[in-house]
């Protein structure tokens, strides 16, 4: 009997693809958040070109298309904004359809997610998008969270860079931060009240184009 695919798939691709790159029903704690959707994405991208694996690029690209993303125009002290997206879906896909030339299977697959309406989550999240020079950093001052809801923020370079993320509250206290070295930061953490932080986004690599998100 000749096995559906041609090559061993990782549980990781086929979780992605098939589960949750379908959103969960409201009100299921279970659930990723729409944010954590394109974090877990971009992480998984990486690992498929890492790999040369169409399969993981193309749950990648899946769980990527279940985000909607809306504009929101938020600059940094001194800087500007403007609506250049994240790594697309489509992106991922045309990646994917290289990887996967002369594989009926996975061409099929490609095929599928692109032309496939994937339902995202209601009310999801902005986004906008600057350059940011190497050795700098950028600060969004008086962005308001909402108390007693879960706040997120995630920022995605576009290039070879090294981000950092820093989230402050309104005395100037640190509460949250991701110092990984990697070209992508998350902060995800519950205000306790209605109120403004400042978001500090330092790059200790190359110069590059990063996108911030925030829910």
């Amino acid at each position: 009997m000749i096995p559906l695919f041609p090559r061993v798939l990782t549980p990781l691709a086929l979780a992605l693809c098939l589960g949750l790159a379908t959103p969960a029903a409201a009100g299921d704690t279970g659930a990723i958040t729409p944010i954590k959707r394109l974090e877990t994405s971009r992480v998984v991208y990486k690992a498929g070109l890492a790999d040369q694996d169409p399969m993981m690029v193309i749950a990648a690209a899946k769980l990527r298309k279940s985000v909607p993303l809306a504009y929101r125009a938020l600059a940094p002290e001194g800087g500007t904004a403007d609506d250049a997206d994240p790594l697309s879906a489509e992106a991922m896909l045309n990646v994917a359809a290289v990887l996967a030339e002369g594989d009926p299977v996975m061409e099929k697959l490609v095929n599928e997610v692109r032309f496939t309406d994937v339902k995202g989550v209601p009310g999801g999240p902005v986004y906008s998008s600057t350059a940011i020079a190497a050795a700098k950093d950028h600060k969004y001052p008086h962005v308001s969270f909402e108390g007693g809801a879960y706040a997120e923020i995630y920022v995605e370079g576009h290039g070879q860079a090294n981000l950092v993320l820093y989230v402050y509250d309104g005395a100037g206290r640190l509460v949250c931060s991701d110092t990984d070295i990697t070209n992508i930061a998350y902060c995800g953490w519950k205000p306790s009240t209605t109120e403004n932080f400042t978001i500090q986004v330092v790059n200790k690599g190359n110069g590059t184009q990063y996108s911030l998100v925030t829910n």
